[in-house]
């Protein structure tokens, strides 16, 4: 079994039992500006570093800029095994993921990202079911991978008010939820950041930790602590 991939924070990586486990989903969700893009190039980078490509389908704007704060100074030369997907829509999307298959097989990628997976879906909403069919299986698309390949695939998703449990919650429903093996929850808070650990297949629930975001990634301004006595 392939080790975890590191994340590029030491405390994230302690709260996922190590980094991105290969073979399965990891899944960061939260608002906008809660700091999921930032962990994705970080995660990137990081693949990278090892020397291993990257493949990164992105329906945010990808800032080259911001890859470049963070890849520093050798920016120019990891980005060669950066490969970006930068999907029209949410069918193009989904054209997109299938059509994966065929690098995997010639090049030697690490990880693969999805920034945000629920990005072009949202526009879907109105068509409902058909909209969560194809949602679904572009995941298990991914999650083939991941299981074919033996590498970590970390997609990001936006959040809705779950009005019944009265928390936001990943788009997405239970399928989602169900395919992602291990959960961050990003939460804006003030000046900081949070992240907490909401599923982990062998990780106590609720360990969580304050960041700020900075120029090269992110900086922890707590320690990870254990679960609190919360309903999360």
């Amino acid at each position: 079994m392939k080790p975890p991939l590191r994340t590029g924070s030491p405390e994230l990586d302690l709260l996922l039992g190590g980094g991105l486990e290969p073979k399965v989903i990891s899944q960061f969700f939260g608002e906008p500006a809660s700091g999921k893009s930032t962990l994705c190039v970080m995660a990137s980078v990081s693949a990278l570093r090892q020397g291993t490509s990257v493949i990164f389908l992105d329906s945010e704007g990808f800032s080259a800029e911001r890859f470049r704060q963070i890849a520093g100074d050798a920016a120019e030369d990891l980005a060669k095994n950066l490969y970006l997907y930068e999907p029209e829509d949410f069918t193009h999307q989904g054209v997109m993921v299938r059509g994966m298959d065929s690098l995997l097989r010639t090049s030697a990628i690490g990880l693969i990202v999805v920034d945000s997976a629920t990005g072009l879906y949202r526009s879907q909403l109105e068509k409902g079911r058909d909209a969560m069919q194809k949602l679904t299986g572009q995941v298990l698309q991914l999650l083939g991978y991941a299981r074919r390949y033996e590498i970590p695939v970390l997609i990001s998703n936006q959040v809705y008010m779950d009005t019944v449990r009265n928390v936001s919650a990943g788009l997405g429903g239970m399928a989602l939820e169900h395919l992602s093996k291990a959960i961050i929850r990003l939460e804006r808070r003030d000046s900081v950041r949070r992240a907490t650990l909401v599923k982990h297949r062998s990780r106590p629930c609720g360990s969580w930790f304050d960041f700020e975001i900075t120029g090269t990634g992110i900086r922890a301004v707590t320690p990870p602590h254990p679960p609190e006595q919360v309903d999360i």
